[in-house]
This record gives C-alpha cells, sequence and structure tokens, in this order.
C-alpha cells in the first residue's frame, strides 16, 4: 500500500472531522470515493469544501449544494468563504476544540485552503501536484487543528486521462498530453473556445487552431500539437480557463 494511504489512516485516526476537498470545475471526477467509505467506516463526520468555485458560474453551483451535505463552496486564491467554512467546522463541532483532516486528490487545493484558513503560509503549496510530502499540522486558531495530507488516489484507480484533466498529474509529466487535451476539449468545449477565441467545433481542429494561434510549431511549419496540449493542461490546471 503507498505510504500516502498511512498518511489518510493516520489522519482519520486523530482527526474528528474529515473535510474532503473538491474542485468545483469537476466535483464528480475530484470525489476520492474509498476514502468516503474509508471515513464511514471510522465512524467519522465529512465535510465537502468545494474549491475553486471563482472559476465556475453560481448557476452551475447551486443545484450542488443540495447533493452535496454538508458542505462550502470556496475560493481559497481569493480567501472567499473561509469565515463561512470556519463557522461550520465549530457548527459540526458543536463549538469544542477540534482537529481537522484534510483530504483529496493531488492539486485539488488542500494546501492553499489551510494556507487561507490560517490567515499565514502555514501550509507549504505547490502548483505542481504531490507537493505536500507528509502529514503537518496546522493551528488555525485556538479551536481548530488542521491535518494536510499528500494528495491521495484511489487504490484501483488507473485512468492517467482522468488525472491529467483534474491536475492530479502536473501538465509537465504526463506521457501523452494530447490524449489528455483533447477530451478535455471534448468536454469542456465552449470554455476553451471562449478561452482561445478559437470557432473550430471539433477537439482535433481546435487543438490545431491554438497550436497555430500560439505559433507553437515544428520544421515545415507543422502546428506541435504535443506543445499545444500542454498549453491547454497548464492554462486549465493553473485556473486560467474559467
Amino acid at each position: 500500500m503507498p505510504s500516502f494511504w498511512k498518511h489518510v489512516n493516520k489522519v482519520l485516526r486523530e482527526a474528528e472531522i474529515i473535510i474532503e476537498v473538491l474542485d468545483a470545475r469537476m466535483i464528480d471526477d475530484t470525489r476520492n470515493f474509498e476514502i468516503e467509505k474509508k471515513i464511514e467506516q471510522f465512524g467519522k463526520k465529512i465535510l465537502y469544501v468545494v474549491n475553486k468555485c471563482d472559476l465556475v458560474s453560481k448557476k452551475e453551483l447551486d443545484p450542488l449544494k443540495r447533493k452535496l451535505v454538508p458542505s462550502v463552496f470556496i475560493s481559497s486564491k481569493d480567501h472567499l468563504g473561509t469565515t463561512i467554512l470556519k463557522k461550520k467546522i465549530l457548527e459540526l463541532s458543536r463549538g469544542k476544540p477540534v482537529t481537522v483532516g484534510v483530504l483529496g486528490y493531488p492539486n485539488v487545493g488542500k494546501s492553499s485552503l489551510i494556507n487561507a484558513l490560517a490567515g499565514k503560509g502555514a501550509a507549504r503549496t505547490s502548483s505542481e501536484s504531490g507537493y505536500t510530502k507528509g502529514v503537518q499540522k496546522v493551528r488555525v486558531d485556538n479551536k481548530i487543528l488542521v491535518l494536510d495530507t499528500p494528495g491521495v488516489f484511489p487504490q484501483r484507480e488507473k485512468d492517467l486521462v482522468k488525472h491529467g484533466m483534474i491536475g492530479a498529474q502536473s501538465y509537465e509529466k504526463i506521457k501523452n498530453p494530447e490524449i489528455v487535451a483533447l477530451e478535455l476539449i471534448n468536454e469542456k468545449k465552449v470554455m476553451i473556445q471562449k478561452k482561445y477565441n478559437v470557432t473550430e467545433d471539433d477537439p482535433d481542429e481546435i487543438l490545431e487552431a491554438i497550436a497555430v494561434k500560439f505559433k507553437l510549431v515544428v520544421s515545415g511549419g507543422k502546428p506541435n500539437m504535443d506543445a499545444a496540449a500542454r498549453k491547454v493542461l497548464k492554462d486549465w490546471q493553473t485556473g486560467k480557463i474559467v
């Protein structure tokens, strides 16, 4: 069993409340049902925290508030919703001092969320997935202690396309970026067309148009689809496509 599952079990033993951090743009894809089952088995309270909500319209988010209970929608980058999150944690703990575990896929914004809660750079952060290496304890205030963990993949999940799309694997390390980018374009076509101001409809043609637009070419002027794919994935993972 990978070492990060040892960290998960440690957090599940020590924390009374478990926050599962999700990406607002791909909520279902960033839910880790293995973790959710473990939380239930340990008899701990779960709180869904949907991060990066600044990248999604309110109209899209509203129905999800009824689906994910209890939940808080935040933007850790803009420090939006963090006061509500603190209140929800204390509501679940009935005002008593509490230890909160933070779990989720790599690069969904766990450490940034903790920094926003604590009001300082208490948890180390990076835009590259897998940056947190072990359990870190962060004191938010005199009632809330947070346990930050490395990102966790479901043990049986080998979907590399999904991992690239949700940012769990860095755009720099993806072996077949074109496949991942085409799937992303297929799912988020309107957003990507708007971002790059392209009118093509077919995902292959959209990616080729992006390559041409940004002069990403190889010898002979042929579009460099690999470079274009990595650009799209980088922009997606760093929140530039909204």
